[in-house]
């Protein structure tokens, strides 16, 4: 965590401070009027912003879902029974599992099913995300696709 501040004119200290929370995970802004009265400072407490694609970035270059239930299935038929796989099985799975909830035609069930999915990989990584389990997995799918695995 580190401490922003910024002196600015008060016509821009709305603007400036909306374009901060953007760019970082931010807490309360103090306002404080310089000892010339013309202008502003501003506080905040601030943190680097974890980054939460939507699903079509998340997703952008990922295979068909058929192809992926293809290989999860593949994945699963040759392991040994109650071998824990590697995490990136686990991605996969749960990424998959949320782009069928995402779909048109999917229902209760689905989003059920991708929410435990995503859980698990969450409760995994042990992470602490403050978010939907669901934007986690959208997160580490676009890591794991970016570092192409």
């Amino acid at each position: 965590m580190f401490e922003i501040r910024i002196i600015c004119d008060p016509a821009d200290s709305d603007r400036i401070t909306d374009v901060l929370e953007t760019a970082f995970k931010t807490g309360r802004v103090t306002v404080h009027t310089t000892r010339d009265g013309k202008r502003q400072r501003l506080y905040l407490d601030a943190d680097h912003a974890d980054v939460w694609p939507d699903p079509e970035q998340a997703y952008a270059t990922a295979p068909s879902i058929h192809s992926e239930l293809d290989w999860i299935a593949g994945t699963l038929g040759t392991a040994a029974c109650y071998t824990k796989l590697e995490r990136g099985y686990y991605v996969r799975k749960a990424a998959v599992l949320d782009r069928i909830a995402l779909a048109d035609r999917s229902d209760y069930r689905d989003d059920d099913t991708a929410h435990v999915a995503a859980k698990f990989l969450v409760e995994m990584d042990d992470a602490h995300a403050d978010c939907d389990p669901r934007a986690y997995v959208r997160q580490q799918y676009a890591l794991m696709a970016a570092d192409g695995r």
